[in-house]
């Protein structure tokens, strides 16, 4: 064995770095089993319910506050899509924060996500971003397959071209 070999061999695996946004009340059970499946190889980090986390009204603090402490430093932010998901101001403002630092974003709609027949109901500012080609969207079970099916989506969402981002609606102000 060479040294570059010898050396290659030392290498650790990168971890990509992510963010993940979901509704903690309803769907901690599918982060709780995400990030167990993915720790070894994926960093995950996520936002520790900002509701309790960051007290305040004002939404341009609670902005600059995900975008600083969430976000920054992430290549891809995961929004696991279930119940509820579409109506949470929280998760709009965490996809608006990523799409303000022009990071990969990536849909992953749960078992539970709610369907209007063969449509399912997502975030809206998601939604628009779907339609424009920026972010991926899949399934649970396609997304969560093993490491290298996670990877196969984070990196198409990585390579898509920002100039494709669209976001332009307003914040959300409430839940519901």
């Amino acid at each position: 064995m060479n040294l570059q070999e010898i050396l290659k061999s030392l290498e650790k695996p990168v971890k990509h770095k992510i963010f993940v946004s979901y509704h903690h009340k309803l769907d901690q059970a599918y982060y709780d089993a995400f990030s167990k499946q993915f720790h070894d190889t994926h960093e995950a980090i996520h936002d520790a319910s900002l509701d309790n986390e960051i007290d305040s009204d004002d939404t341009e603090y609670v902005l600059r506050r995900i975008r600083e402490e969430y976000i920054t430093g992430t290549s891809c932010t995961i929004v696991l899509i279930g119940a509820e998901t579409y109506q949470r101001k929280y998760i709009d403002w965490e996809i608006k924060a990523t799409l303000d630092k022009e990071h990969a974003l990536l849909g992953i709609y749960l078992p539970s996500a709610p369907r209007n027949g063969v449509n399912i109901t997502v975030p809206i500012r998601l939604a628009d971003n779907v339609r424009s080609g920026y972010a991926v969207f899949t399934s649970w079970e396609n997304a969560t397959a093993s490491p290298a099916s996670l990877d196969k989506y984070i990196s198409e969402a990585k390579g898509k071209y920002k100039s494709l981002i669209d976001n332009s609606r307003d914040k959300k102000k409430r839940n519901g």
